[in-house]
């Protein structure tokens, strides 16, 4: 930074006071911790000379605290993936059960939502796909911060929902599923060629609540890619030209990840393995009825507190996850 030259390229200015801002932030932490921990060392030295009661209760309490955020430290060590620390693009995608599944999409969607607030990350809606009569049937979701891609990976799969119907007359057992896709951002030095006559792009009138202020005119573009049949939303800009570059930049990003599983052949690592959006295929289910519980089927990972899950309290699986991986 004291380099007289440091601001000549304002990008990669940028990313290097990224950087250091995340290791101060990293490194204040870890100083925090050491410092409580050998405090609590001397009070450990003062009770071996004399018993105190009340001396050992905070003790206890301290201690309880500091293991909880050396544990929250210790995920960050998990997060060694090489895209791990990047921004990242969710999109969801309603399944197989009609309007049952559209409000499915939707709950999750809240709850991916919610879940970024608790960390602190931003998010812009790029597309937001309402339901025929409810919910949503697609929606995708920029996320920006640090380790988005790195927390949120785990999240690619099915999610199945086992509840009481609100829609149905009769109140019977339904079973509802959406998908999730984590793509994570890339840079400019990945460079992915993409021939035009390879593009399908058509152009429509933008709909939904879509966050901020959806643009209403005919600037929405979607682009298919015909090769492997990769389609990309976005409807958020105000013209049809940054709508255009935002789903092109999405589009290689994606385009990127199929190219990598293809060189790596190991299909778990960035995308994850493709599954039908029906029976068979989740990778977690939240039951709403005849019993309350959230299960991973990866990592056996459970929790009965169903509304706190949906409310955005999604550690317990992404840490579980991150440990089994």
């Amino acid at each position: 930074m004291s380099s007289p030259t440091f601001w000549d390229n304002k990008e990669q200015a940028d990313l290097t006071l990224k950087e250091i801002s995340e290791l101060k932030n990293l490194t204040q932490d870890i100083k925090s911790l050491k410092e409580e921990t050998e405090s609590s060392l001397e009070l450990i030295e003062l009770l071996l000379v004399e018993k105190d009661d009340e001396l050992l209760h905070n003790l206890e309490e301290e201690v309880a605290i500091q293991s909880k955020k050396l544990e929250k430290l210790s995920v960050l060590l998990l997060l060694n993936g090489p895209y791990d620390k990047n921004n990242c693009t969710l999109e969801v995608h309603s399944g197989a059960g009609g309007t049952e599944a559209c409000d499915w999409a939707a709950m999750l969607y809240r709850m991916y939502l919610r879940y970024c607030e608790k960390k602190g990350f931003k998010t812009e809606i790029l597309d937001y796909q309402e339901g025929e009569e409810v919910g949503i049937k697609s929606a995708t979701i920029e996320i920006k911060g640090t380790n988005a891609y790195g927390y949120l990976k785990s999240e690619k799969g099915v999610h199945r929902l086992v509840r009481l119907s609100p829609f149905d007359a009769a109140n019977k057992r339904h079973t509802s599923f959406a998908s999730i896709d984590i793509i994570p951002e890339f840079d400019n030095t990945i460079n992915v060629e993409i021939s035009d006559k390879d593009l399908k792009i058509d152009v429509y009138r933008s709909s939904g609540k879509g966050g901020q202020g959806v643009n209403t005119t005919d600037s929405a573009v979607r682009i298919t890619h015909l090769p492997t049949k990769t389609v990309v939303t976005c409807q958020n800009e105000r013209s049809q030209i940054q709508n255009k570059e935002t789903a092109m930049k999405m589009l290689k990003a994606k385009l990127y990840v199929i190219e990598q599983e293809k060189k790596n052949q190991e299909l778990n690592d960035i995308k994850g393995t493709y599954q039908n959006i029906e029976f068979g295929s989740q990778i977690r289910s939240y039951v709403m009825h005849p019993y309350s519980m959230v299960k991973d089927h990866r990592t056996n990972a459970e929790t009965s507190n169903v509304n706190k899950v949906l409310d955005g309290d999604l550690d317990l699986f992404i840490e579980a996850y991150l440990k089994g991986e």
